[in-house]
């Protein structure tokens, strides 16, 4: 039997069924409904509106005391970093290997990015190689759970507290995903989240900060609502914040995609070990390092590590275009790392205070470059709400185009 022609030159698709997103229900549209009707569209010292009942349920969902909902998770990060005290010229440690929002809320604070090159196994900031990029300035770390797969928590706290640092996880992609059986963005200091599109939870944009800390919240909530008080006057302003509040409309519809996240949750988690159980026996496919301790993971993304040489040379742009012509959702992931992107390389900072000393021109992170360059792609999440069907189908376009370059 002959080879069977690739999509991307004229054959069949392997996968040939869609995976739309977002998705939603009758439940959505009723919420939003509801809302217009109410003629309460924006903020309401109501606790029955639709912004608080998400703010209590989400942190609920979590085990933290308190949460506040944003413009999106880019500022949720930003206000935790203000909320945290940082001063201008302050260092905040970040990985590389993530959306820019990680570092540029950094620059956007007047502080300073010191990047910490990735774990090559998972993705994740490498926590053995945080203690040397400490100095007297350093003030937090803002840890990312790439994809949905827990950092090593337990040794990013433990080198905060040695060094009186503050822990912000950045977790957009790890909506209910766990480590050691407690939350994402529940461990640290203070956790931030994405509702933007792409997102498991998804409010086209939106976003919200958690934290156990009465005096952080107070803050938070203060800067992200024009710098008013819990409980005081409308125009008394104590704090130079402004006005990043949520709308009715977006917290009435993450309030239902809450609702079902948990079983959302179940089907992605048992989708993608299914998954890398698969692909780990296709040789040059290695799916990323999951520790027992990340005991759920959120599969926003399924990043895996692509060996050229086991695929005739193929490049791994060439290879993401003809997985995905096979119906696969597959990217090449990021093309530089963040610290490569012109913003930082040229320093187009605009009025942000950033010592004139700090420059990335000379920054390498070698662990990150080669995720970036050569090896690093992934699947989005919205096909691990198919089945496993769909997981078996993965492995067969992989296959399938292995099989057209021998």
């Amino acid at each position: 039997m002959g080879k069977e022609k690739l999509a991307y030159y004229g054959g069949n698709k392997t996968i040939t069924k869609g995976f739309p997103w977002p998705v939603h229900t009758d439940k959505e549209i009723s919420a939003l409904k509801k809302v217009v009707e109410s003629g309460t569209w924006g903020i309401t010292p109501d606790p029955g509106s639709s912004v608080a009942v998400l703010e209590r349920s989400f942190a609920s969902y979590l085990g933290v005391k308190h949460a506040v909902t944003a413009v999106n998770g880019s500022v949720a990060l930003r206000l935790s970093l203000m909320a945290a005290g940082v001063r201008a010229g302050d260092e905040i440690i970040v990985p590389p290997m993530s959306f820019i929002a990680t570092a540029s809320v950094v620059i956007e604070v007047n502080c300073v990015p010191v990047f910490v090159d990735i774990d090559p196994d998972t993705f994740n900031i490498d926590p053995c190689k945080i203690e040397e990029a400490i100095t007297p300035r350093t003030k937090a770390i803002i840890p990312v759970h790439f994809g949905g797969n827990a950092c090593d928590m337990d040794l990013i706290m433990e080198i905060a507290a040695k060094h009186n640092l503050y822990v912000i996880e950045d977790a957009c992609h790890a909506h209910g995903a766990e480590y050691k059986h407690r939350k994402l963005g529940s461990i640290g200091h203070i956790g931030c989240f994405s509702f933007q599109s792409s997102k498991n939870m998804c409010s086209g944009e939106g976003g919200i900060a958690v934290t156990d800390d009465d005096n952080l919240f107070e803050r938070i909530w203060s800067l992200h609502n024009v710098g008013r008080k819990i409980g005081g006057a409308w125009y008394e302003h104590f704090n130079l914040g402004c006005n990043y509040r949520m709308t009715q409309f977006q917290a009435a519809v993450l309030i239902i995609q809450l609702e079902r996240l948990e079983e959302e949750l179940l089907k992605r988690d048992e989708n993608g070990l299914y998954l890398a159980e698969l692909l780990k026996g296709i040789d040059g496919i290695t799916p990323l390092l999951r520790t027992p301790e990340a005991t759920r993971h959120s599969y926003h993304l399924f990043p895996f590590k692509y060996d050229r040489s086991k695929f005739n040379d193929l490049s791994k742009n060439e290879f993401a275009e003809i997985l995905a012509a096979e119906g696969v959702p597959c990217f090449m992931g990021y093309p530089e790392p963040i610290y490569r992107q012109p913003v930082f390389r040229e320093k187009n900072f605009f009025s942000y205070v950033i010592p004139e000393s700090v420059s990335y021109t000379g920054v390498s992170c070698p662990e990150c470059e080669k995720a970036c360059h050569e090896t690093g792609m992934w699947i989005s999440q919205n096909i691990f709400l198919g089945d496993r069907k769909d997981m078996e189908k993965i492995a067969e376009a992989v296959d399938k185009i292995k099989a057209n370059l021998q």
